[in-house]
């Protein structure tokens, strides 16, 4: 039963009613929400004045005639009211009952009937313990088979993952009555399909004992042994990126032009369907599998996307290319050329290279443009990822590119004086040269639409400028070419400069090898004392700031390509720049600033060259202020007071050695600490994760709560090792 006021007020004796009528003055609190709403947006037209349509006069005088309410329903309106609070306090009782429609408070406590242990929500699936509690039962019908063990590593890490039981990889003598014909003691080299995937976790090849522990992450083959194997990386794409052209007939995948390998998009799986193969996993695609199983890695025209396509443009739209004209090729260079560049009318192909070639006799003017996928630890510096925050608010003059301007200069130049956005609708290459001027007390937003990582190829600096009380944001950008510049001229007053997930390629440009063409080479320059800068995911070459403005970055990069190089310091390149302030940031280079507000779970990675007059790699000038927390930093360095930070804090030095993957840009594992860094620098941040820019990817709460999971699904007598493939 609905409990309503009116519904209460016609349950009393007429008499009452009536006499209650007698009295009724207008009373809004009397109607139903829906018309005291429209009742008070009517009586707000009346004061103010604004005359009524016909309608609407009749709908405010019904509105009103229903609204009579005397005291007697007044007080029954109140009863009503708290009534009403009782009847949802019951429903939702007894949706608390059920995982599905509980409140979040309750997910736990039903959690906790059936034994489920809480873990660190750090990831989408578990950030609630709903869909796990939920997904309890299930698993624990599978309880100790491998493939519930790889369901589990997937959905507590958020990872890719894969499970393999390393006994059945053993060498053994064959028991006639149970025998295993794939268990062979020597591999057969004409397949190379097993030899493909020798040393991975998804190698077949059998292997003799291996009696080393496995949760040392060496021991792998043995009869008690699981290996869990996760990959860090993953695969995020490009779509409809137009690829750079070397020549005519040599092109390669990637917007800067560089060498790099193609990755997998892996192939959703449902839930204990199946164990993962090398189609559900970001893996580098390598030349012969690409060759052997190109319908499962190249997108036909009417099928749905897979990792990658070519389109081809020779004078008309874009179409894709048959599947039947792509070949697969060593591509490497050879006697100032490419190897194997085609002679026929196929377009060659290498995955490994990420490059190119297209058959000969094509139209002078040809265009092509890529679908594919490349390997990144996160959502940092850019991508085809989700950005837009929930609460957005759209902008007072939205200029589109290309669907309203063809170049960016033009729509930034059409947003006028009210300022506004500037939005690029793709992933496309933008060569321009440009300059923003934001207006007096308003801000102008050069961004990627959402689901768009466009690549602006810049002949000179980036100039921006505002007037009193202006601000810039530049959201979702790989910028390359060029540096942006904040000049100190006449007029220029802007007072806020925010980059958010953007990339301004560290040295400039890249050469093929992703090597910097300028290492060392200043990204931004900010000459004026007014400026508040702000960093949000973002990858940056070498900074130079005024000793006045200020610079806070968040969960960012910036890489003077060397340690030895300068990262950040004034204008000139020797003395201090302005206040820096570091949370969850990995810094390659020296640094020198005016004072450091603080350094939190930060990386900064530095150190003197021969004969440098630099009297330390890390020099804060204003030492007296600000804290320097959970970070690593030379030992030599200058800077405000220490609070747990490493080296001086470790047990021993050998536990707080950073070593990355790589630390070049354009490498998939391009800032990520390798698990062979020190073991209490893995877990130096004060949230108990990794310092530095992938600090907000919680990879050791990830491990912890795998871990966790495996205490309670591994069976009895089985040791579980976790392998990181990636």
């Amino acid at each position: 039963m609905s409990i309503d006021a009116q519904s209460l007020f016609k349950l009393l004796p007429a008499i009452l009613r009536i006499r209650d009528q007698a009295q009724a003055v207008v009373t809004p609190g009397w109607l139903l929400a829906d018309d005291r709403d429209a009742y008070v947006e009517l009586r707000t037209l009346i004061d103010a004045g604004i005359p009524l349509t016909p309608l609407q006069q009749q709908q405010a005088d019904r509105l009103q005639n229903a609204a009579l309410a005397g005291p007697l329903a007044s007080l029954l309106a109140v009863f009503a009211e708290q009534l009403g609070v009782l009847q949802e306090d019951l429903a939702q009782l007894y949706d608390d009952q059920f995982i599905e429609t509980c409140a979040d408070w309750a997910a736990p406590y039903i959690g906790d009937l059936i034994g489920y242990r809480m873990l660190h929500g750090v990831t989408p699936k578990i950030a609630s313990p709903r869909a796990e509690v939920a997904h309890t039962i299930a698993y624990r019908r599978r309880k100790g088979t491998v493939i519930v063990l790889e369901q589990l590593a997937r959905d507590v890490t958020g990872w890719n993952a894969t499970a393999v039981e390393f006994f059945q990889k053993l060498v053994m003598t064959q028991y006639m009555n149970h025998r295993r014909p794939q268990c062979l003691a020597a591999p057969d080299l004409r397949q190379w399909q097993p030899l493909e995937r020798l040393g991975t976790a998804f190698d077949s090849v059998m292997h003799t004992v291996d009696v080393r522990r496995i949760g040392s992450r060496r021991g792998r083959y043995n009869i008690p042994n699981v290996g869990l194997f996760l990959w860090r990386l993953d695969a995020w794409p490009l779509t409809a990126s137009p690829a750079v052209a070397v020549d005519e007939r040599r092109w390669r995948f990637h917007p800067l032009g560089i060498d790099q390998p193609l990755y997998t998009h892996p192939q959703t799986l449902a839930d204990f369907a199946q164990l993962s193969t090398p189609l559900n996993v970001p893996l580098p695609i390598s030349r012969r599998v690409l060759a052997a199983s190109l319908a499962d890695y190249y997108s036909s025209a009417d099928a749905e996307p897979k990792s990658l396509c070519l389109y081809e443009n020779s004078g008309g739209s874009f179409q894709a290319v048959d599947p039947a004209k792509v070949r697969v090729c060593n591509l490497d260079d050879l006697g100032g050329s490419w190897a194997h560049l085609p002679s026929d009318d196929h377009y060659v192909v290498d995955p490994l290279l990420g490059r190119i070639a297209l058959p000969p006799g094509l139209p002078a003017g040809t265009q092509l443009r890529v679908d594919f996928h490349y390997g990144f630890s996160g959502a940092l510096g850019g991508g085809e990822y989700e950005r837009v925050a929930a609460d957005a608010q759209p902008p007072p003059h939205l200029a589109r590119v290309p669907q309203d301007y063809a170049t960016i200069q033009a729509a930034l130049n059409a947003l006028g004086a009210d300022g506004g956005v500037v939005e690029i609708g793709d992933s496309g290459r933008y060569a321009e040269t440009l300059a923003i001027n934001a207006p007096a007390q308003k801000q102008v937003e050069l961004r990627a639409a959402n689901g768009c990582r466009p690549t602006l190829v810049l002949s000179g600096e980036l100039a921006l400028s505002g007037g009193d009380d202006a601000g810039i944001r530049l959201d979702g950008l790989l910028i390359t070419g060029a540096p942006l510049h904040v000049a100190d001229t006449a007029g220029n007053r802007l007072a806020r400069l925010v980059l958010a997930h953007c990339t301004l390629v560290p040295g400039l440009a890249l050469n093929a090898d992703s090597s910097p063409q300028q290492p060392g080479a200043v990204s931004l320059i900010v000459e004026i004392d007014s400026l508040a800068l702000t960093l949000e995911r973002t990858i940056s070459g070498a900074l130079r700031v005024a000793a006045q403005a200020t610079v806070a970055a968040t969960d960012s990069i910036i890489d003077a390509t060397a340690a030895s190089s300068i990262a950040y310091a004034a204008v000139d390149g020797s003395g201090a720049g302005g206040a820096l302030q570091l949370k969850g940031c990995t810094v390659v280079g020296k640094l020198n600033a005016l004072k450091l507000p603080l350094v939190s779970n930060s990386i900064l990675l530095a150190s003197l060259a021969a004969a440098d007059t630099w009297g330390a790699p890390v020099i804060a000038q204003r030492r007296q202020e600000g804290c320097v927390r959970f970070s690593y930093l030379p030992d030599t360095a200058r800077v405000p007071r220490r609070y747990r930070c490493l080296p001086e804090s470790a047990a021993s030095p050998e536990l707080a050695v950073p070593r990355f993957t790589s630390l070049r840009y354009g490498f998939a594992a391009y800032a990520q600490l390798a698990v062979s860094s020190g073991a209490q620098l893995l877990s130096g941040a004060d949230n108990e994760g990794q310092p530095g820019a992938f600090n907000f990817l919680f990879q050791p709460q990830r491990e912890t709560n795998l871990r966790m999971r495996l205490d309670e699904y591994l069976r009895v007598g089985l040791q579980a090792g976790i392998l990181y493939e990636s």
